[in-house]
This record gives C-alpha cells, sequence and structure tokens, in this order.
C-alpha cells in the first residue's frame, strides 16, 4: 500500500505533529471525502506501507521527524511544490527564499533523488503572463541544479469554485487567461522549459494534462510512481491507476490520509479547499492526538470505523 499525505491537505506543514503520532501508533481514520459519515482505518505499519509520498508546499516541519521515519523502516519521497507567485496567489505560505531553503536542506538530507520539484500551476495572467513563468521557472531551476532530478509542470485548471476565488482577485488588478492552455504561446513556454530543465540536469513531466506534449519534450508523467519506487528502492509494484484521480491522471493506486477544508494556506487556485473559514476552524479545533486530521478524538466526526477482520486483530 502506498500511502499519499496528501492530496487534500499540506500534512507536513501544517499537521506534522499528528501525522508522526499515527506513525507511532501504526494506524489512523480517514473519513470518505463523499461521505463523511464513511470512516475508514488505514494501517501505518512499516511492514504494510510499501512507500509515503508527501505533497508539500513547506515541508520543513516535517524535517526535524525524518530521521525517526527513517529509522522506523518507512520509505518516502516529497512531491515540493515551489513557486514565486505574488503573495495574491499564495498568501498564507513562507516567503520564497525560505522555502528554497528548506528545498535544498531536504535535498541535502534524503538526496536529490527524492524531491520532486513542482512548478503547479502554471497561471496565465496579465500579472504572470507566459514571460513571468519562463523567467521564474529558469531562475528557480537554476537555483535547484543538483538538489533535484525531477520537476513535474501543470496548467491551472478552472474549477467552478476555483474560477469564483480567482474572480475575485480582478478587482486588485488580476485578468485570468482562461483560454491560455489552448494558445501557441503555452507550446512554447512548455517546449521553453523542456530546454531549461534538460540544461540543469533535471527530467521533466506533465501532470494530469489532457493533451501529450511529449513531442515538445514533455510527456505525461504519475506523482505517485511506481518507476520511481523501484528507481530509489528496487520496489516491484504493479502499476495499477488510480480509479479515484481525475481522468488524466496517471498515479498509482494510493491510499490518502488527508482531509479537504483543513489547510489554511489559502491558495485562490487550491482545487481541495472549498471553504477558507472552514479550513480555518477545523485548523483551531485539530488536535494532534485524535486519531483523525480533524473530529472528536474518540469518535471522528461522528461515525464508525470501517474496520476490516484481519486490522481489528493485527493492531
Amino acid at each position: 500500500m502506498i500511502i499519499s499525505a496528501s492530496r487534500r491537505t499540506d500534512i507536513p506543514a501544517l499537521y506534522s505533529d499528528w501525522f508522526m503520532n499515527r506513525i507511532r501508533v501504526g494506524w489512523c481514520y480517514v473519513p470518505n471525502p463523499m461521505n463523511a459519515k464513511q470512516v475508514s482505518l488505514v494501517s501505518l505499519r512499516p511492514q504494510e506501507v510499501d512507500a509515503i509520498i508527501f505533497w508539500s508546499k513547506n515541508p520543513a516541519p516535517m524535517i526535524p521527524y525524518l530521521g525517526e521515519l527513517s529509522a522506523m523502516g518507512f520509505r518516502y519521497y516529497f512531491q515540493f511544490t515551489l513557486n514565486d507567485y505574488p503573495r495574491e496567489l499564495e498568501p498564507n505560505i513562507p516567503s520564497f527564499d525560505n522555502r528554497l531553503g528548506t528545498f535544498l536542506k531536504l535535498s541535502e538530507l534524503i538526496g536529490s533523488i527524492r524531491v520532486v520539484w513542482r512548478y503547479d500551476p502554471i497561471i496565465i495572467s496579465n500579472v504572470t503572463p507566459f514571460d513571468f513563468h519562463r523567467e521564474r521557472f529558469r531562475s528557480i531551476a537554476e537555483e535547484l541544479r543538483g538538489a533535484t532530478n525531477r520537476v513535474m509542470v501543470s496548467i491551472v485548471d478552472f474549477y467552478q469554485k476555483t474560477d469564483r476565488r480567482l474572480a475575485q482577485l480582478e478587482g486588485q488588478g488580476f485578468l485570468f487567461d482562461k483560454e491560455a492552455e489552448y494558445s501557441t504561446e503555452m507550446v512554447i513556454l512548455l517546449k521553453d522549459m523542456a530546454d531549461i530543465a534538460r540544461k540543469q540536469g533535471m527530467e521533466i513531466y506533465t501532470c494530469a494534462e489532457a493533451r501529450d506534449y511529449s513531442e515538445f519534450g514533455i510527456p505525461p508523467g504519475r506523482c505517485i510512481d511506481e518507476e520511481l519506487l523501484r528507481k530509489i528502492w528496487v520496489l516491484h509494484l504493479k502499476y495499477k491507476k488510480d480509479p479515484s484521480q481525475r481522468e488524466f491522471c496517471l498515479c498509482m493506486v494510493s491510499k490518502d490520509i488527508g482531509m479537504n477544508d483543513t489547510c489554511i494556506h489559502g491558495c485562490p487556485y487550491c482545487y481541495s479547499t472549498r471553504n477558507y473559514a472552514l479550513a480555518e476552524r477545523r485548523y483551531k479545533e485539530h488536535d494532534p492526538s485524535s486519531p483523525a486530521l480533524w473530529g472528536n478524538s474518540e469518535n471522528p466526526i461522528g461515525s464508525k470505523a470501517v474496520v476490516s477482520e484481519q486490522m481489528k486483530l493485527s493492531i
């Protein structure tokens, strides 16, 4: 089993204490994001976890725990999102220089192959035009030379909730290009990014894009990638596409232990946080000793967990 921690919220940045408490216990509760009354018990025992994939914009709070995690026998790598957007698009995360320093430190600790750079999402606007991305991507890639072997890129999806939040920024001078994905300029940008990545010794892949950009030097990739796990640890996992992810996501099947509406980064392009006020309230109510990321410590979100007989016997 592969653990995803997490597409739904930034566990390393915001909930690292909770995560390690659950690692030490060996299990956690995870509510179904489509039906909160259905709660699963997920094993976090090293003998049952093939690998942990962390997703984060700021994994600094997790770094002090990595030695313990490794000593327990866990295999893990990071998907580290590092953009340099204006504060309006990423309001509640540390400065770029701070996050760059965290990236370099993390890479030094665990190795460049285990820290995947995410330049994600690409948002085209009058404030962040194509040249903005070309210049920023080149600058960050130069800073990260030798600190990562791989970069994942994707174009923003204008979901209804994303569109609504981004539209609120129009009063602050932003004008977003919702058709940029289909333009020739986007193809040129991605081709340039591929050239930049290769010059800095990085593989580059797209993430969950409907269009295949392989002819321009960026093939479709998998963020949760059994081939990368095989390369790092000689793990031989049979590939199975995760049916719970988007149509064009190629990720290997995994179990996500996060919860929606618990991230307080406040990025208006986010697809996993629907209600910022709710996320802030849940963050304040969060109990690091609870078996679930959010909810009553004895009975998360007032529900019974769905526990297999095998799990009952093994815990």
